[in-house]
């Protein structure tokens, strides 16, 4: 991240942003793009791959807990002992040390999705039916796929590939700052209406616009406010708000302001 000035009005805009999915999350995510067997995986690829996600996230400005270099570390270690010359005692695979976990946290996110399905079943089941304004007649008859952070990351990598090829990513501090940009992502999402991830981006004309941009994507996502989504594996990305009780921009000045007090 470059320095900030001297100056407490822009220091002032200077935010941290903390990510809401973890490093087996990210392991998960490098193996399936990869389309690679979680018991053969290339580790070499996978570690360097890893590293580079982990730089863009430091250069975004995004807080990443301690897990995500324990789990650095952990690949490079691997990496390591796999480039040394194999004795016969050593009968274990070096991966191992990487699979068992990966797989113990594969069938626990099965579970939580399972039982999480059946609470949302068994609460329906005394529920009125929704209103149709609720959910349009499209979402009804087609499952919705949810967008991870690594996901969006790729898809803002891509955005910024096509826009700007060549130019470095990286957070600075502006004038202008993520709550200001959050407040006109919600003003363009109306209660109805859905917007294609690349759509954010299209009159953005600078690296720091597209990045306040996309940090402020985050955020939404974080606090709620928003839902993103594929109709299915490698479709478009899409935008739409979630439904709350409160006003979005009163939500957004309450937890940011609340967030502020604390950094």
């Amino acid at each position: 991240m470059e320095s900030t000035t001297n100056s407490h009005e822009e220091q002032r805009w200077e935010v941290k942003l903390e990510i809401f999915e973890g490093p087996m999350d990210l392991l998960l995510h490098l193996i399936r793009k990869n389309e690679v067997d979680i018991f053969d995986i290339p580790i070499a690829t996978i570690t360097e791959q890893y590293l580079q996600y982990l730089d863009l996230m430091k250069a975004l400005n995004i807080n990443l807990a301690g897990e995500f270099f324990v789990m650095a570390s952990t690949l490079i270690h691997i990496k390591s002992k796999m480039l040394l010359p194999q004795s016969e005692d050593d009968q274990e695979d070096p991966r191992t040390e990487i699979t068992r976990p990966l797989l113990e946290y594969m069938h626990l996110k099965e579970a939580a999705k399972e039982l999480s399905s059946r609470e949302l079943l068994d609460r329906d089941v005394f529920k009125r039916p929704p209103m149709t304004d609720i959910i349009s007649e499209i979402d009804k008859k087609e499952p919705l796929i949810e967008v991870n952070i690594f996901q969006l990351i790729d898809a803002f990598r891509e955005v910024i590939e096509r826009r700007l090829p060549g130019a470095e990513i990286r957070y600075q501090v502006e004038k202008w700052s993520v709550r200001d940009s959050m407040k006109l992502i919600i003003n363009r999402l109306s209660p109805r209406k859905k917007l294609l991830f690349t759509q954010l981006f299209e009159k953005k004309r600078t690296i720091s616009e597209l990045v306040i941009t996309f940090l402020a994507l985050l955020e939404l996502v974080r606090f709620g406010l928003i839902r993103i989504y594929q109709r299915e594996p490698e479709a478009d990305i899409l935008i739409e708000t979630s439904p709350v009780d409160d006003d979005p921009i009163s939500i957004i000045d309450r937890l940011m302001g609340e967030q502020e007090q604390y950094n």
